[in-house]
């Protein structure tokens, strides 16, 4: 199964990131991503810019409005993520355990990605999908 293990920080956590050395910050994300590919469990991994430097689509009127930087009221933003593939959520909390950045104002978010093969498989747009994945060696 896959699950998305997504970093999620508070204004406490982006502080104490600043002082942490960054040297020594790459070091250990790149031991911990080190021992997901050893263990054949990650897919994928990605860290995200600062959100002062992103944008926010809002959908509740027409046409949508579009802002500059984070959400207005932010108690915790999403810092980050691993894809990763192991056979239960228990598997997938074990690995989140030790994500190297904890403490103070950090949490881990655990969500099951659900394959296609759980979509109603004669449906138009999941079959163009479905080609689509095999074409690009996603299944």
């Amino acid at each position: 199964m896959k699950f998305m293990l997504i970093w999620r920080a508070t204004d406490e956590g982006f502080a104490n990131l600043g002082e942490i050395d960054f040297d020594q910050m790459l070091e250990t994300v790149g031991r911990f991503n080190e021992e997901l590919i050893e263990a054949g469990v990650l897919i994928a991994a990605e860290g995200l810019a600062d959100p002062n430097e992103g944008v926010v689509v809002d959908f509740s009127s027409e046409p949508p409005v579009v802002t500059d930087g984070p959400y207005g009221e932010t108690k915790e933003l999403f810092n980050g993520f691993y894809l990763i593939n192991v056979p239960t959520i228990e598997d997938a909390v074990e690995w989140a355990k030790r994500t190297p950045l904890s403490g103070p104002g950090f949490k881990t978010e655990i969500r099951r990605v659900p394959t296609i093969d759980e979509f109603p498989q004669d449906n138009e747009w999941i079959k163009k999908e479905r080609a689509w994945r095999e074409k690009t060696n996603q299944l």
